[in-house]
């Protein structure tokens, strides 16, 4: 491990993975010593598109030799952000047709809430316990997981949690509620989905009382679930869709999407309402617009729950005992945080890149990028299996 990553750069936990990073192409990605690693993680869902990505690379390359950051978000009028969000209010249903472009996730979260609030002249926000939402304050805010969030309260308040799929909680939600914020499908609790239409439950609440249904799509959204965002599988219409991470194809984004007439508050009472200096970057959002053009004109979204069937299939080994969520957003399940470690780091040595979830100890995160191969897949559940029968043994 380079000394300077340590010495220089602040870090995220104790024990850093320490990988040198050479180069990546495709599904694949080389440290110094021209070792390769099969990526089953994509940047934690962030690489829909795999490493250098043709389309998007021309796309940011050709940006780049236009013009890049020219004003403050919201003033100019910007080819590629004025192009991305009408090509996506055409992938929405009505009538989520108008977006808000800032810089990440968690940026995106906070203009959620913030949006909520306004448009409802309420405050009280409701998440769900084990939920992740992103790490600004407002976003910790709604973080479902105490241990996580205790050391920097006092965080906003008037914050209340449900359990994701428990029906009877959905009481908690009333005309004192700004709004719901719930992921489509957990992403840290250990990737659940939701059950007995509990997003349509969550839906029929929020109209009932006047609340916002916010969905957060930062993991599930763009082609990971075999729909463009997680909602579609569940035949629901939200109020504010948040998205983030597979949007820019790598790049550093995020967004959130709410009717016309609901978005336009932001503007006025106070103007200003929410700002970014540098949200709808015009390279940035070229790349977006590129991945999400060859996410909607390929067929690389129902091919997604046709690779899910193949991981299923391939991945059967004691040590599983679960697979867990849908298309290319899975988690293999094994009885103990110990196990899932082993098998984790073993396969790290054998040239496969797996990884954790935030909360579910158990989970090994597979979420490769959309277009890896059948072949790529085959090589690196084999590994899986080989790696998983080492442990099995010791």
């Amino acid at each position: 491990m380079n000394p300077d990553f340590i010495k220089y750069q602040a870090q995220t936990s104790p024990y850093p993975l320490g990988m040198e990073v050479s180069h990546a192409i495709g599904s694949y990605i080389y440290d110094t010593n021209n070792k390769k690693y099969l990526d089953f993680v994509a940047g934690v869902s962030a690489c829909t598109l795999g490493h250098q990505n043709k389309r998007v690379n021309d796309a940011i390359k050709n940006q780049l030799d236009k013009y890049s950051h020219v004003m403050v978000y919201g003033e100019y009028s910007q080819s590629p952000a004025v192009e991305f969000c009408k090509l996506l209010a055409e992938h929405m249903p009505e009538p989520l047709k108008k977006t808000y472009l800032v810089n990440s996730g968690t940026e995106a979260i906070e203009g959620a809430l913030k949006l909520a609030r306004r448009t409802t002249g309420r405050s009280q926000l409701i998440s769900c316990h084990n939920a992740y939402h992103g790490n600004t304050m407002g976003s910790m805010s709604v973080m479902g997981f105490e241990e996580r969030k205790q050391i920097f309260r006092p965080l906003i308040p008037d914050v209340d949690f449900i359990t994701f799929n428990n029906e009877a909680d959905l009481e908690k939600i009333t005309t004192k509620t700004a709004g719901i914020i719930l992921e489509t499908i957990q992403g840290g609790a250990g990737f659940i989905q939701p059950e007995n239409n509990f997003l349509q439950k969550v839906r029929q609440r929020c109209t009932e009382v006047g609340a916002m249904m916010i969905v957060d799509e930062i993991q599930p959204g763009f082609g990971r679930t075999g729909k463009l965002f997680g909602f579609q599988n569940y035949d629901v219409v939200p109020d504010i869709v948040v998205m983030g991470k597979g949007m820019g194809g790598g790049m550093p984004v995020g967004a959130f999407t709410a009717a016309p007439e609901r978005m336009d508050l932001l503007s006025h009472d106070p103007k200003l309402g929410h700002i970014t200096t540098f949200g709808g970057h015009p390279v940035i959002a070229a790349a977006s617009l590129a991945t999400l053009q060859e996410i909607t004109e390929t067929n690389l979204m129902p091919e997604a729950l046709e690779k899910e069937k193949l991981f299923r299939s391939l991945l059967v080994h004691p040590l599983i005992k679960d697979i867990r969520g849908k298309g290319l957003m899975l988690a293999a399940m094994t009885e103990s945080a110990e196990i899932t470690n082993k098998v984790i780091f073993k396969c790290q040595d054998k040239g496969l890149i797996l990884f954790w979830l935030l909360f579910e100890a158990c989970a090994i995160r597979i979420t490769p990028p959309l277009n890896i191969s059948e072949s790529e897949i085959r090589e690196g559940c084999a590994i899986i299996l080989e790696a998983m029968d080492e442990v099995l043994s010791e």
